[in-house]
C-alpha cells in the first residue's frame, strides 16, 4: 500500500519548477493538504493554498507550478513521531526533489541514534523503502518498545474449608439435617493442610529511548501456623502431625485434637479444653463446657452452660430451665431452645425458640417444620426470620434487629462509664470550689492539705481527658448503630398480636395477626413490606 504523495520537480519542457502530485495505490490515503503546506513552509517556498485547492490538484496525478525559476536540490526528508508513552516511533518519508539525494539506511539509522531512539528498531520494516522505489507520505513503524510483564503474587492454597459460617441443610420434608454438618474440618496425621503457590516475578520492559520499565513488585507469602503442625524444608507446605480439627483464625492455621466424651455428667465433671469438644450423648443439668474451638453435642442439653470460641451444634435441642446459657464466637445451631440465654457472634439457627433470650451478631433463623418463636427476647444484628412469631394466646414476644448486640452492649457500658466519670469529676470540682472559696477568705492550708487538693485537680484533669475519649468512642458506636439500615424481620407464615418489633430506635407492637410479610424501617418508622 502506498499513500498519495508529492515531490518537488523541475520540468523545463512542461511547466518549469513545481510540485508533482501522485495518486495513492491500493487503499492508500490521498494527499493531505495540511501535510503538503507544512512541507513547503519548512522549505520557505511560497504558494497559494486557495489556488491549489481550487484547481483540484488533489484529484489525481498532476503538476502544480510554483512561482520559482529554480532552487537548490532538496534531499529526502522525513518526519519522526514518538507516541506519548514512548513505546513506539513512526516515520514518514518525503521524496527528494529533482536532483536531490536519497537517504541511505545507515544515514537514517544514524539520525535515529542522534534523536536517542535506540531500542526496538525494526530494520526489516525499512527494507522496502531503502532498497526499493521508496514509500512516501506513509507511516512506517520503525521502533517498538516492550511493555513490562506483570508477575503473579504468591498465594496460599488451603486444603480445608476456610468458611466459618456454613449452614445446615434443610431436607425436602422441611426438617433440618444436623447429622451431616461439615462445619468441623477434621484432619488426620500427615494431611497436607496448606501450601504456598510461589510468586512469579514480572519482566522489565523498555521504551524506544532505551529507558527501562520496571515490573510491579510481586507479593510473597509465608505460612502462619500453630502447634501440631510441621513445616516442610522448603517452607512452602504445612502438614498436620496429629488427628484433630483444623481452623483458620486471623490468617493462622490451627490444629486442635478434638476431645470426645460419651456425655457430660458426674462421670466427667466440667470440661475445659483449648481445642474442640464432641459430646456423643447428653449434657446434664448444672455442668459446664468451655472450648477454644467448636462444641458438638449429639444429644440434649438441660440447664447447662456451654461456651465456645467457635461454633456450637446441639442436635437434639436444649431446655435451659431458666439457667442454661450458650455463648459462641461463631454460630449456634440447635434443634430447639427453651428457657435459655444465648449469645452468638454469628448466626443462630433452630427449629423452635420458646421463652428464651437470644442475641446474634448477624441473624436468627427459625426454620424447619415448626419454625416458631414464642415468648422471650430475640435480638439480631441484621435479620430475624421464622415461620411463626408469637402465639394466639398472646405470649409476649420481643424481636429486635438493626443493632449488633455486641455494639449495643459496648454502647451501654460506655454510657455507664461516662456517667461514672462525670460523677467523679463533679464531686472533685465541689472540693476544688470549696478550696478556692476558703482561700479567698484567708484560710491557711497546711502542706498535706495543699498536696491533697493538687491531687484532686490532677484527677479532674485526667478524668476530663478520659471523658473526651469516651464521648468520641460513644459517638462512633452511635454512628455504627445508625448504619444498620438493611435490618428486617421476615415472617413466612404468621405473626400474632402481642409481638413487639424493634428496628434501631423505632418500635412497633403488633395488634392484629399478619401473614407472609416483612417488617423494615422506613422514614424512621417500622412498616410492613412485601416479601422479596
Amino acid at each position: 500500500m502506498q499513500n498519495g504523495y508529492f515531490r518537488l520537480e523541475n520540468r523545463p519542457e512542461g511547466g518549469g519548477y513545481g510540485i508533482g502530485l501522485y495518486e495513492p495505490q491500493g487503499d492508500g490515503d490521498r494527499i493531505n493538504i495540511d501535510e503538503l503546506t507544512e512541507y513547503l513552509d519548512g522549505l520557505n517556498i511560497k504558494y497559494d493554498r486557495k489556488k491549489m485547492e481550487r484547481l483540484g490538484i488533489l484529484g489525481g496525478d498532476c503538476f502544480y507550478p510554483l512561482e520559482l525559476e529554480s532552487t537548490e536540490p532538496v534531499p529526502e526528508r522525513f518526519h519522526l513521531s514518538v507516541s506519548d508513552d514512548n513505546m513506539s516511533a513512526a516515520v514518514r518519508f518525503y521524496p527528494p526533489s529533482t536532483g536531490g539525494r536519497r537517504l541511505s539506511l545507515d544515514d537514517f539509522l544514524d539520525e535515529l541514534s542522534s534523536r536517542k531512539v535506540e531500542y526496538g528498531i525494526r530494520v526489516e520494516a525499512l527494507h522496502d523503502h531503502f532498497f526499493g522505489a521508496g514509500i512516501w507520505c506513509t507511516d512506517i513503524l520503525v521502533a517498538k518498545g516492550v511493555e513490562a510483564t506483570e508477575g503473579t503474587d504468591a498465594r496460599i492454597e488451603y486444603n480445608f474449608n476456610t468458611d466459618n459460617h456454613r449452614h445446615p441443610q434443610i431436607r425436602e420434608d422441611g426438617s433440618t439435617d444436623y447429622f451431616h454438618l461439615t462445619t468441623i474440618n477434621q484432619c488426620s496425621e500427615g494431611d497436607v493442610l496448606a501450601r504456598i503457590i510461589p510468586e512469579v516475578p514480572g519482566k522489565a520492559g523498555c521504551d524506544v529511548y532505551g529507558t527501562a520499565l520496571k515490573a510491579k513488585e510481586v507479593k510473597r507469602e509465608t505460612l502462619k501456623f500453630g502447634k501440631n503442625i510441621e513445616l516442610s524444608e522448603d517452607r512452602r507446605t504445612i502438614t498436620s502431625m496429629v488427628k484433630g480439627h483444623v481452623m483458620l483464625v486471623d490468617g493462622k492455621v490451627i490444629v486442635s485434637e478434638v476431645y470426645e466424651v460419651k456425655g457430660v455428667d458426674v462421670s466427667t465433671g466440667n470440661l475445659e479444653y483449648d481445642g474442640s469438644i464432641e459430646v456423643n450423648g447428653d449434657v446434664a443439668e448444672n455442668f459446664e463446657i468451655k472450648a477454644g474451638g467448636n462444641v458438638i453435642v449429639n444429644g440434649i442439653v438441660e440447664g447447662a452452660k456451654i461456651i465456645a470460641g467457635g461454633n456450637i451444634v446441639i442436635t437434639k435441642g436444649m431446655n435451659g430451665m431458666g439457667k442454661g446459657f450458650l455463648k459462641a464466637g461463631g454460630d449456634i445451631i440447635v434443634k430447639f431452645l427453651e428457657n435459655t440465654r444465648v449469645a452468638a457472634g454469628g448466626y443462630v439457627q433452630a427449629e423452635a425458640i420458646m421463652h428464651s433470650r437470644i442475641s446474634a451478631g448477624t441473624d436468627v433463623r427459625v426454620e424447619g417444620k415448626r419454625g416458631t418463636i414464642v415468648g422471650g427476647y430475640v435480638q439480631a444484628g441484621s435479620k430475624v426470620s421464622a415461620r411463626y412469631i408469637g402465639a394466639s394466646m398472646g405470649a409476649s414476644t420481643i424481636l429486635e434487629v438493626g443493632v449488633n448486640p455486641l455494639i449495643k452492649m459496648q454502647y451501654s457500658r460506655m454510657q455507664k462509664a461516662i456517667a461514672d466519670h462525670g460523677k467523679t469529676v463533679k464531686n472533685a470540682e465541689v472540693i476544688l470550689l470549696n478550696f478556692r472559696e476558703k482561700l479567698k477568705r484567708g484560710f491557711k492550708y497546711n502542706e498535706s492539705q495543699i498536696k491533697y487538693v493538687k491531687s484532686v485537680a490532677k484527677l479532674v484533669e485526667e478524668k476530663n481527658a478520659e471523658l473526651e475519649q469516651l464521648n468520641n468512642r460513644m459517638e462512633k458506636l452511635r454512628e455504627m448503630m445508625e448504619t444498620q439500615s438493611q435490618a428486617e424481620i421476615l415472617v413466612s407464615q404468621e405473626i400474632f398480636p402481642g409481638t413487639t418489633i424493634i428496628i434501631g430506635e423505632a418500635s412497633k407492637t403488633i395488634h392484629t395477626s399478619y401473614n407472609y410479610c416483612r417488617f423494615v424501617k422506613e422514614m424512621g418508622e417500622i412498616r410492613m413490606a412485601a416479601m422479596k
